[in-house]
């Protein structure tokens, strides 16, 4: 079972504790509910001589989710567990369609301004927002949990995909001065790149081979763009046939392979962009900070016979991995969803404003995104209800229940049980 976070009354992070000794101190009214996501409590008394073990937070940066761990380095016991879902995609397409609409409404109606360029200068370190959104993810989450928790060192892995030996296998020499792991490079990269199953058949959960799409006998490259995967007997019944042979019964497959193969390293180049950016953030914060390559993750992980999770992986970055004890962890699943929109014109898909939005975002003391839990005694709709909260100006809020949206209950019946903080939470 997952460890509860405990304060003092100073806010001085202890020793996490089992949910059944939170349970008792919270039933015999010793301790309060803190936070509710991570659950966290704070004592009513004072323990300035409580034993306190360090523990080590653990880091395994992805484009999309982020691995997070929490491990006592003495026990080997993980206390804590978390995958967080990023959302630079989103932001990366809301950009692009703020610049459309931008352009539009410029043809529209300044047609004959002058064009303007190179006239923003940006500063050195600069990444893209949707880049720079993954760093801060992670930033946060590092500082909220270094106020739970004491946390005492942190591990990141620094070191996962090698873009220049996967494209180039031949570069040498001047050309290439920090390539590493280049077998577990391509291979690991290949697993992710075409689902862990065989690009011909899609079976699963068998041993898969590295395979060229355009075969070495005819003028195939190693480059990581003419590799693929498949299951030993496809693989054998290819042979050294070229694919438009071997799939020429299957058009919508062959184009398929062949698009997949050539699909840009977006989601390796997000995570070695941003990953120096992060190491540098993470020193920032005082603590001793190790890194680890993503060959070393995977060797912890099949050494330990562990199964392949973004929060395991965390779990088992750097050298300093002992001897895992995840018997009972449950996940807290974090999902990025930003602050809303600041933008007071609605507008339609073709840029034309359709609608305004008040600039105020609080409505009774309540906020749209905030966890509430509505006690209904009086009308047609009695009950209890627990979920985020649509605010409106008239009082008459919704509520997302895990069974559906439940639209009507006035705001005098709800008590904020979580306020909006940018993220969503499920187990």
């Amino acid at each position: 079972m997952s460890k509860v976070f405990v304060l003092d009354t100073e806010k001085r992070p202890l020793l996490p504790i089992h949910s059944a000794q939170a349970r008792q101190l919270l039933r015999n009214k010793k301790a309060a509910v803190y936070r509710r996501f991570p659950f966290t409590i704070i004592l009513k008394e004072l323990r300035p001589e409580s034993p306190v073990t360090s523990l080590r937070l653990k880091l395994d940066p992805g484009a999309k989710i982020t691995g997070i761990a929490l491990v006592n380095d003495t026990t080997g016991e993980v206390v804590f567990a978390s995958e967080l879902k990023h959302r630079g995609f989103a932001i990366r397409d809301s950009l692009t369609s703020r610049r459309q609409l931008r352009r539009s409404r410029r043809n529209r109606k300044t047609r004959y301004r002058k064009p303007r360029f190179l006239n923003r200068t940006r500063p050195n370190g600069w990444l893209a927002p949707s880049l720079q959104s993954r760093v801060e993810n992670i930033k946060t989450w590092v500082k909220r949990l270094g106020k739970l928790a004491p946390i005492k060192a942190i591990s990141q892995e620094l070191v996962r995909f090698d873009m220049q030996l996967m494209r180039n296998p031949e570069i040498q020499g001047k050309e290439y001065q920090q390539g590493t792991l280049v077998g577990y490079e391509t291979r690991e990269y290949l697993l992710e790149k075409w689902g862990r199953q065989c690009a011909y058949c899609g079976v699963k959960d068998v041993p898969l081979q590295i395979e060229h799409v355009h075969p070495r006998a005819k003028g195939g490259s190693n480059s990581i763009t003419n590799l693929t995967l498949s299951c030993e007997k496809c693989n054998t019944k290819k042979g050294t046939k070229d694919i438009k042979d071997f799939l020429k019964k299957d058009p919508n497959k062959l184009q398929k392979i062949l698009a997949q193969a050539k699909r840009p390293l977006a989601d390796a180049a997000a995570v070695n962009t941003t990953r120096f950016t992060l190491l540098n953030a993470l020193k920032e914060t005082g603590l001793p900070v190790e890194t680890g390559s993503g060959g070393l993750t995977k060797f912890n992980r099949s050494q330990q016979n562990l199964p392949k999770t973004h929060w395991i992986d965390a779990a088992c970055v750097g050298k300093s991995t002992p001897i895992l004890n995840i018997k009972g962890v449950k996940t807290l699943l974090i999902t990025a969803n930003g602050h809303g929109t600041r933008q007071m014109a609605g507008t339609d898909k073709f840029g034309f404003p359709t609608r305004h939005r008040s600039n105020k975002q609080i409505h009774y003391g309540f906020s749209t995104g905030d966890i509430v839990k509505a006690v209904v005694t009086n009308g047609k709709k009695i009950g209890k209800y627990l979920g985020r909260v649509l605010c409106r100006a008239t009082g008459s809020f919704d509520i997302a229940t895990s069974s559906g949206r439940v639209a009507g209950i006035s705001h005098k019946y709800c008590s904020a049980i979580h306020k909006k903080d940018g993220y969503n939470y499920a187990f």
